[in-house]
């Protein structure tokens, strides 16, 4: 029988199913309603349910609430440490059977062969990768980057099966003041998803981004903006990732109503996290605790971002759908027993099964070795700007402090928690140093590097010690990229990112727990913010309000300019 008979007859039940899961009910995220019944599979599709099936392969979910694979509706798979794969293996037995994806992190470091990467990846994971091509490469004018991607670059990796649209247009200057080259991107991609990013924008500027035919956006960290956008025709992201968490604040907005328009994304989000906490599965359970109906938040998690981004084939479990299912012990705990991907079983088998292909971005630190003189703040008056840290968001404060000037150098006080920040460039295009100050890690001695440096991915680096600067940027360097942390002169810990400078060959596990050796070798140091690593990395990040630094120089976000 054809593939489409084949369908037909298992719906029916004319033919035994290809499988069946027996003995579960079925929460309906259209009308809230529970279903008893099983349910038949044939192939990757959904054929059947609320009814009795045979099948030549029958597992038991007696007990068991199915709900609709979750889809993580805006994410970097970079920012998680790992390969698409490792992604692939560490939170699909979570639940997450999509993931749309925006692979701009690695496209900023090695252009189109990064895009191509995640491209071909998404053709093995068991999960399905959607990999949108990214906007913003780099995501401003101020900061160097390792590659500059505009719209004739992007022509050329369109039409790939796994493609939606345009990745978030971070640059929403550049739309409402209608930049040419933002223009060529978004006319390129007229009449397909085109995502945002437009923190803190309101009222005419916002009609202006919109009517660019930008559709979602995960940057509203208050109610009050969620609320303006969605009344604007904006689908909502609710993001809660590894720094940005706006859980919280944005809970209060999700109901029964407001669930069809909202989504769920986790955005940045490490191993470390998604081990001690979990992944879309921790949100779901935080929102119903905080008094979220499950519908609304399973909505939210499931057929909210499938009608969003157009994948009009899953998001429920129903007739003719991708047989994504996650089979839960309760809706309120969101805790998997099992998860299917297109009908196929999230397990160790399936893993061990995928094909997979080479990384990409070897050797794409090529930092100029540095020196302590390096992160000397030259400067004739002692009025100074300053990076002021909101721990759980990646928007920071524009702090204007005194610091004293010593022998032409206004050093770091750790008494006032005002560190040094100094961020290399690493692609081997000028080898700018820039430096300034912070305040909000609690450092009070040594220093951490990074080159997860958003989203030019520069290497940062924030320390109380000029001489434990040098040591974390040279070290980080001789690794292929990561995190390192060093006081008195030596590596305390450290993490290898060899694929890009953003990504680990090993498993999540190990990743994990290397994140567990750095977080305390941190907190040795002083730090308080929970996740220093990440947090660090956003401080580089120019177009998110309100100081931010990057190679060239401190960055004033609101003015859309280099200050010094």
């Amino acid at each position: 029988m054809a593939e489409l008979e084949q369908r037909i007859a298992q719906g029916r039940g004319d033919t035994p199913a290809d499988l069946v899961l027996r003995g579960g009910t079925i929460l309906d995220v259209v009308t809230g309603a529970r279903i008893s019944g099983d349910v038949a599979i044939c192939g990757d599709t959904i054929v059947g349910i609320g009814a009795a099936y045979e099948g030549r392969e029958v597992i038991d979910v007696a007990g068991l609430t199915l709900v609709p694979g979750f889809i993580d509706t805006h994410l970097h798979i970079e920012s998680s440490l790992v390969t698409p794969f490792e992604f692939d293996r560490c939170v699909a037995p979570r639940g997450v059977t999509t993931a749309i994806c925006d692979p701009h992190e690695i496209a900023n470091v090695i252009g189109l062969d990064g895009i191509r990467y995640f491209q071909e990846a998404s053709v093995h994971t068991l999960m399905d990768i959607r990999v949108q091509l990214s906007s913003c490469v780099p995501s401003t004018h101020m900061e160097t980057a390792g590659a500059e991607l505009d719209a004739d670059d992007l022509r050329q990796v369109m039409g790939h099966a796994s493609g939606i649209g345009l990745a978030e247009f971070m640059n929403y200057p550049g739309v409402i003041h209608r930049d040419p080259g933002a223009m060529d991107k978004l006319r390129l991609f007229e009449g397909r998803h085109v995502d945002g990013h437009c923190p803190q924008l309101t009222g005419r500027d916002l009609n202006a981004y919109i009517a660019a035919g930008i559709r979602t956006e995960h940057e509203a960290t208050t109610a009050e903006e969620a609320r303006e956008k969605l009344g604007k025709g904006m689908r909502v992201l609710i993001r809660e990732g590894s720094v940005s968490k706006d859980l919280d604040a944005l809970a209060p907005v999700l109901n029964d109503v407001s669930s069809a328009y909202m989504c769920l994304c986790t955005d940045d989000r490490n191993p470390l996290d998604i081990a001690e906490h979990g992944h879309l599965d921790y949100m779901i359970r935080t929102l119903i605790a905080k008094g979220v109906s499950p519908l609304a938040a399973y909505r939210a998690a499931s057929l909210s971002g499938a009608e969003a981004f157009g994948l009009k084939d899953r998001g429920q479990i129903a007739p003719g759908k991708r047989a994504d299912i996650v089979a839960l012990g309760s809706l309120a705990a969101c805790d998997a027993r099992l998860v299917l991907c297109a009908g196929r079983r999230a397990d160790a088998a399936a893993f061990a099964a995928r094909a997979t292909i080479p990384p990409v971005g070897r050797g794409s630190v090529r930092a100029p070795r540095v020196v302590a003189e390096n992160f000397r703040a030259r400067a004739n008056r002692t009025a100074t700007d300053v990076i002021g840290i909101i721990e759980g968001k990646i928007i920071t404060e524009h702090l204007i402090e005194e610091i004293a000037i010593e022998d032409g150098d206004k050093r770091p006080d750790p008494a006032r928690d005002l560190m040094r920040i100094a961020v290399v460039e690493r692609h081997g295009r000028n080898g700018n140093i820039a430096t300034g100050f912070v305040r909000g890690f609690g450092m009070t001695s040594g220093a951490i590097a990074s080159t997860v440096c958003h989203d030019h991915h520069n290497i940062a680096i924030v320390g109380a010690d000029y001489r434990d600067m040098a040591v974390a940027a040279n070290r980080v360097c001789e690794i292929e990229g990561g995190f390192v942390v060093a006081r008195g002169g030596k590596v305390l810990a450290e993490l290898a990112l060899p694929v890009a400078g953003l990504m680990s060959l090993s498993p999540f596990e190990e990743v994990r727990d290397r994140l567990i050796d750095l977080r305390a070798a941190a907190q040795s140091l002083g730090v308080r913010l929970e996740e220093p690593f990440l947090q660090l990395a956003f401080l580089a990040l120019p177009v998110i309000p309100a100081l931010k630094i990057t190679d060239r120089g401190m960055v004033d976000v609101a003015k859309f300019e280099i200050i010094g």
